[in-house]
């Protein structure tokens, strides 16, 4: 089989990419129980890439309860490099504006311990660098490709992932302005942090619906808000992805492609056999 080697995360509002050809889904079972719905695989452009709905096709699945390692085990198992990831997201600064789009370089975890963040544990200890949880590489050519296409897209700014499923108390959301924060969303950890494990590159396109509930001159948010906006910007997220994909080269220069590179602590020989099993796919080479 060819391998794919560009995945697509579709946050809040997308469900699909028009445009692909010779598709077909696939159900793909791991270590770590199903992903969020069956992956499409199609070619854009020349090149094989696979897309996978986050919160299921129809929205079923909440932020919390979305099953990350099952993703991103998936994606790697097709030879996923690259993956992008598209979320829905609010705005903390005046001067990022609803319908903003944002390529965050940032993040900053205020999600529970109940999301499983690591495919780390059962005998096997390891820790990465993750000073940098986005890819520098991939997330230039998604800023520069915005821009190209005449959006209102800004670089850089720190993503403060919530828990959720409820929106920010005014409180929080003040408390967040003054820690720094540019964008709130529910959805990129423990996302990004289990991409860097399994040695993906990750950048988000996040899509700014509201100014959270800060803003006091300003409608507190909606669902009917984040989604009537959402729906505005999703086609410029899609535009993005497909101007971005041909200029994927297969050789990466970044260091997430050897980010678990003296990362593993265990010794291979005390790590458990059925831990190994579900491992390898991830980090084989390093077992």
């Amino acid at each position: 089989m060819e391998k794919v080697s560009i995945g697509v995360i579709g946050g809040s509002g997308l469900y699909q990419m028009e445009g692909l050809e010779e598709i077909e889904r696939k159900q793909i079972p791991t270590p770590f129980g199903l992903p969020s719905d069956d992956i499409v695989i199609g070619r854009l452009k020349d090149k094989k890439i696979a897309f996978l709905p986050r919160h299921k096709k129809g929205h079923c699945i909440m932020p919390a309860e979305v099953n990350s390692r099952a993703n991103i085990h998936a994606l790697k198992s097709l030879g996923v490099e690259r993956i992008i990831g598209v979320s829905a997201v609010g705005s903390l600064k005046e001067e990022i504006k609803p319908l903003d789009i944002v390529i965050p370089d940032q993040l900053f975890d205020r999600t529970k311990a109940t999301r499983q963040h690591t495919f780390f544990g059962d005998g096997a200890v390891g820790h990465i660098g993750f000073a940098d949880p986005y890819c520098p590489q991939l997330s230039k050519l998604l800023f520069d490709m915005g821009k190209k296409l005449g959006y209102f897209i800004r670089q850089g700014g720190t993503y403060i992932c919530i828990e959720g499923p409820q929106f920010s108390t005014r409180a929080e959301s003040n408390i967040y302005r003054q820690w720094g924060c540019d964008i709130i969303g529910m959805t990129n950890l423990p996302e990004a942090k289990l991409a860097r494990e399994a040695e993906i590159c990750y950048a988000t396109i996040a899509l700014v619906t509201d100014y959270d509930v800060w803003h006091e001159e300003e409608e507190d948010v909606t669902i009917e808000m984040v989604i009537n906006n959402l729906m505005k910007n999703v086609e410029h997220a899609k535009n993005i992805i497909k101007g971005v994909i041909p200029q994927l080269i297969d050789t990466r220069q970044c260091l997430c492609a050897t980010a678990l590179k003296n990362g593993i602590i265990t010794k291979p020989e005390l790590i458990p056999q059925n831990t190994k099993d579900k491992l390898r796919l991830l980090m084989g080479e390093y077992l």
